[in-house]
């Protein structure tokens, strides 16, 4: 039995000395060539275990391909197509301006100027008071620099010639 058994283990033992090649790292690539590693000035790559899934390798055969396609300019709808995406865009801006600007109006109103009215819990317990004071300040805050936001992106957005029908403009 312990013959057999030894007999059975010996192929694996083989495998496993095998396979227990020194594996070498060249910037992103693996690999077992001591000559190649060699040439490129690849570092040994110490402890553990290295598992490599092969993929494509990079296109880089034509590397004036890429070049030539970032001096193109891209792609252009035409003017009308970009002209009512440019007057879709401001209208939705727009409205999500003017969401967030009543938004910030009912906060500063609750706010009360740092002073918001004391709810029946607030009376009980001062701190719950502080800290919806506190809250209220940073949705204010964060509200006034949505606020600002948009209106940058409305900002750069060209000119309307016309404007569309129930859409203000700033």
């Amino acid at each position: 039995m312990k013959k057999l058994l030894v007999l059975l283990s010996l192929p694996l033992l083989g495998s496993l000395a095998w396979s227990q090649s020194t594996i070498y790292r060249c910037g992103n690539e693996y690999t077992n060539n001591a000559s190649r590693a060699k040439e490129q000035g690849c570092k040994p790559v110490d402890g553990g275990h290295v598992t490599v899934i092969h993929g494509a390798p990079p296109a880089a055969a034509v590397p004036s391909a890429p070049a030539a396609r970032s001096n193109a300019p891209a792609p252009r709808a035409d003017n009308a197509a970009q002209r009512a995406r440019d007057s879709d865009a401001r209208a939705i801006l727009q409205g999500e301006l003017a969401k967030s600007q009543e938004r910030m109006a009912q906060l500063e109103l609750e706010y009360n100027n740092g002073y918001p009215e004391r709810t029946a819990l607030e009376l009980r317990n001062p701190q719950a008071h502080i800290e919806r004071t506190a809250s209220l300040k940073a949705q204010i805050a964060r509200h006034q620099s949505d606020i600002d936001g948009l209106r940058r992106e409305i900002a750069r957005l060209p000119a309307e010639a016309a404007p569309a029908a129930g859409v203000p403009v700033n």
